[in-house]
């Protein structure tokens, strides 16, 4: 029996010297290797071609997504090695743990069903920001089977195909979207134990964590519409929760006051807000002991889960954007947080 064979899917837009990283770290991995580039107006393109990888750069009269770079590369892929047997994805902006494919595709003989696997997705310099070192943390997640695995994974070419890959048309979410509808068809998703890959998240300024959560609100609310009827719907809980912190919780804080004021007056109105809004540091408190126990500094739990709290204005700000373009008919376009 001949050993399986595995495929690189790299996309891109304006990385420069992160893409350079990103495919000298795969052109040595003996892998076909297809870059798909999203409209750079950097040396991407020559750089791709000089590494040795199959280029395809897509027609810019239609709206970019990662989703549509994603089937392109996959497409092209099967086009050079139509009978491939798995596929990695790979950002741009991320550089392959060199032992991460023999690892991945060594899981896949034991579970026919097991359609996606991904491993550990680390910040290459979690030092350089706060907000880098939160996406470290965002990304320190529970191994074993799971719902949706982030854009960096591996994937059986057979459940590819046999789920229509990405939906062109999710400009946020895809991944989580492609899930469920593997999820749907009985398939399973994996993270592993083992080193998958570095991210250069080169995030700086406020202002961009602050639209790269505007964008998961907004990607996760079309996402989950897309998703009814089916058993997992992507990113419910999330919609929920931004809706409970920052609209559910504040019309309590004035309920409980209006409640206590006509109780016992101003001092009751006081006390009544006062105990509602107590919650948020309870909450803050349950998320650092949840981080902490998964081996985290105190201090980094905290500052997690400080920003995963306020991480729910964003959120609902997105969603808020969506339904409104939704109501107008307005078609989703993709916010982009670099």
């Amino acid at each position: 029996m001949n050993p399986p064979s595995i495929g690189i899917v790299v996309i891109g837009r304006n990385e420069g010297e992160r893409l350079r990283r990103c495919l000298a770290a795969v052109s040595d991995l003996g892998a076909t290797v297809v870059y798909v580039d999203s409209g750079s107006t950097d040396a991407s393109v020559r750089l791709a071609t000089e590494s040795g990888a199959e280029v395809v750069e897509l027609d810019m009269s239609r709206p970019f997504s990662a989703a549509r770079a994603r089937n392109a590369g996959f497409r092209r892929l099967l086009e050079r090695v139509p009978d491939v047997d798995f596929v990695q994805f790979v950002d741009g902006d991320a550089v392959l743990d060199p032992r991460w494919l023999a690892r991945g595709i060594a899981e896949f003989p034991f579970d026919s069903d097991l359609a996606i696997v991904c491993g550990r997705l680390r910040e290459l310099s979690p030092e350089a920001s706060i907000y880098n070192r939160l996406a470290d943390l965002e990304w320190d997640a529970p191994v074993g089977d799971v719902q949706s695995c982030g854009g960096i994974f591996m994937a059986r070419v057979a459940c590819m195909r046999e789920v229509g890959g990405f939906r062109d048309d999710i400009v946020a979410g895809e991944e989580p979207d492609l899930c469920s509808r593997l999820l749907q068809m009985g398939r399973r998703i994996r993270r592993l134990p083992f080193p998958m890959a570095f991210h250069d998240m080169g995030m700086t300024r406020f202002s961009q964590w602050w639209r790269r959560q505007v964008r998961a609100g907004y990607g996760g609310l079309y996402a989950f519409e897309q998703g009814a009827g089916r058993l997992v719907r992507p990113f419910s809980s999330q919609i929920h929760s931004a809706r409970l912190w920052t609209v559910a919780w504040p019309l309590t804080i004035m309920l409980a006051a209006l409640v206590g004021m006509r109780v016992s007056g101003p001092e009751g109105a006081a006390l009544g807000a006062a105990a509602v809004a107590s919650v948020v540091p309870l909450q803050v408190i349950r998320i650092a002991l949840r981080r902490s126990r998964r081996g985290r500094d105190a201090f980094e739990s905290l500052l997690y889960a400080c920003f995963v709290m306020i991480a729910k204005a964003p959120q609902m700000c997105g969603q808020v954007r969506r339904m409104a373009e939704r109501r107008r008919g307005v078609v989703a376009t993709i916010i982009e947080h670099k």
